[in-house]
């Protein structure tokens, strides 16, 4: 059903509707290899951009802790800090401490001194009220003394970058330990943001414990978003304490593909509104020719074959132009020649035909003339003679009136007849064959049938369908006619019960020249029978099988 529907629409629309589909579909893949590439490439790019952030964060802390550990190592060999620090008074301690930190430190650093177990002795910085306090971070970074060792330190919900220096005093054999130096930064958002505005925008969240420490976002971003990188964050020992998470937001790359989307919708709309506009206009261009074509092709069909297209190109369609007319001049040529060769062929089957419809009549004329001159007859016999003589010259020049009417086009007037009257004149012209032939005929038609009729020519149809069923039986049978009326027409049978019709000659018995069963004649009979019906806006046909007869029907009207 839907390709009948397709079959019906025109070729101008099924290109336009091509067209539209093939830019949509090109437009839908292009859009969607360019925003793959766009989301691909934005990806990468924000990798590569964490990537580096994350290189820059590490350059930034180990610089910081490269720092604190430089700077605590400075101070635990000064002689004058060991010579503080060897007392062993706190306030000398804290003294010297708090005048060499306010010289060398940082405002956001923190600085405590501690004794060997890791209790507080001094505080100076971010990390003011922890005194006579320990540090458990002295104890974890002891097992690397002598040496240094720097990490995150995690305490009362803070986190902290930290460097453990151990002091040493020379004592017999081997150095004791007196002090230990802790120096450090906090981790809170002015360091985020630090780093943020150092690594180019990149977002950084730091969390410890399960909590958010410090972030550069809102607290209903700090676990969600475009989180690209995370990184353990170690203590000093190197035991993860925390995680710091490096993010990029993804929301400027989704505006920049959403607009890059919009963009092409709006090229695509543009170009399909452009494509379809100019292909329509050079498909009109183009089946221009071929609507002249088919404009010509229905007037040949029309029997026009007068008609030329014009050759406007040299192209294929001007080439099928060109054969085109020439086919028409063909078409033409045989036409004429076809209509001459057949109206040649007409005059001769109509001259056959006329002489054997002549034939009877006049062979009736000659012989009763004969009789007449020749035998010496009674009255009677001569007035029979006479009689005879008299209906054949009538049927004689009837014939020739039909033809004349014929070939004119016209046709007598009407009178109102009985039917019974009509089918018993054509019925007397075959008695005598009928006997010959031992032909039963019966008619059965109710005297009150009456219609309207050209008496002579309704006589010869049925004389004509009397004769045929005669020549279809020559070895005898029976005809049988018979009517039956309704309100408003007049039903009328002539059957018989010869060889019958075949198919293949029956759906075209009332064509020209066609015949059945028929030694004479060239079938113009029927045809002429048929158009006489139709001339009194009645029908005829017939209803036959092989070997089982034939019945005509007429319908005339009331």
């Amino acid at each position: 059903m839907k390709a009948r529907r397709l079959s019906r629409v025109s070729l101008l629309w099924k290109i336009l509707l091509s067209t539209s589909i093939a830019i949509t579909i090109i437009f839908a893949v292009t859009g969607w290899i360019v925003q793959d590439d766009a989301t691909r490439i934005t990806r990468l790019g924000l990798e590569e951009e964490v990537q580096g952030s994350f290189h820059a964060y590490e350059s930034l802390w180990q610089s910081r802790a490269d720092k604190l550990t430089s700077i605590s190592l400075v101070l635990s060999r000064m002689s004058d800090v060991r010579a503080a620090f060897g007392t062993g008074d706190q306030a000398t301690i804290r003294d010297t401490a708090g005048e060499l930190w306010d010289k060398i430190s940082r405002n956001d650093a923190f600085f405590l001194v501690t004794d060997p177990r890791g209790a507080v002795i001094a505080s100076l910085g971010g990390l003011q009220g922890t005194v006579h306090k320990e540090l458990p971070v002295v104890r974890s970074a002891a097992a690397r003394f002598p040496k240094q060792a720097s990490g995150f330190l995690f305490q009362d919900g803070h986190l902290y970058q930290v460097a453990v220096t151990p002091v040493y005093v020379s004592a017999g054999r081997e150095p004791a330990l007196l002090n230990v130096l802790v120096a450090g930064y906090a981790v809170d958002a002015n360091v985020a943001r630090q780093l943020k505005d150092a690594t180019g925008g990149s977002d950084f969240v730091f969390l410890s414990g399960g909590n958010v420490i410090a972030s550069t976002l809102d607290a209903a971003r700090s676990h969600s978003g475009d989180s690209v990188l995370a990184a353990p964050l170690p203590d000093v020992t190197g035991k993860p304490i925390g995680e710091l998470r490096i993010l990029r937001s993804f929301e400027a790359a989704r505006r920049r593909i959403a607009t890059l989307r919009q963009n092409v919708i709006v090229i695509w709309f543009v170009s399909m509104v452009a494509g379809i506009g100019l292909t329509y206009i050079l498909a009109r261009r183009i089946l221009q020719p071929v609507q002249q074509l088919d404009r010509a092709a229905t007037q040949i069909g029309h029997g026009n074959y007068d008609t030329r297209v014009d050759v406007e190109s040299g192209d294929e369609l001007g080439r099928l132009a060109r054969t085109f007319n020439a086919m028409c001049a063909s078409l033409k040529n045989a036409r004429d020649e076809l209509i001459r060769q057949e109206r040649i062929a007409t005059i001769g089957r109509l001259s056959t035909s006329i002489v054997h419809d002549l034939r009877n009549p006049l062979a009736a004329i000659y012989g009763g003339a004969e009789m007449l001159v020749d035998d010496e007859l009674s009255a009677t016999q001569v007035k029979r003679l006479a009689a005879n003589i008299y209906r054949s010259s009538r049927r004689v020049q009837e014939l020739l009136q039909d033809l004349v009417d014929v070939t004119r086009g016209r046709t007598l007037g009407a009178e109102l007849c009985r039917l019974s009257e009509v089918v018993g004149a054509a019925h007397e012209n075959f008695v005598a064959a009928a006997e010959t032939q031992q032909v039963s005929m019966t008619i059965e038609i109710p005297e009150e049938i009456e219609l309207p009729l050209e008496r002579s020519r309704m006589e010869r149809v049925f004389g004509n369908l009397i004769d045929n069923a005669l020549e279809a039986m020559p070895n005898g049978g029976s005809v049988h006619i018979s009517a039956e009326k309704t309100d408003d027409v007049i039903l009328v049978s002539v059957q018989d019960n010869g060889p019958g019709i075949s198919e293949a000659i029956a759906s075209r018995l009332f064509q020209p020249f066609v015949s059945a069963g028929k030694k004479n004649g060239l079938g113009l009979g029927l045809a002429l029978s048929r158009q006489t019906v139709l001339d009194h806006g009645g029908e005829l046909w017939v209803k036959s099988r092989p070997g089982e007869g034939a019945c005509f029907f007429l319908r005339l009207p009331r």
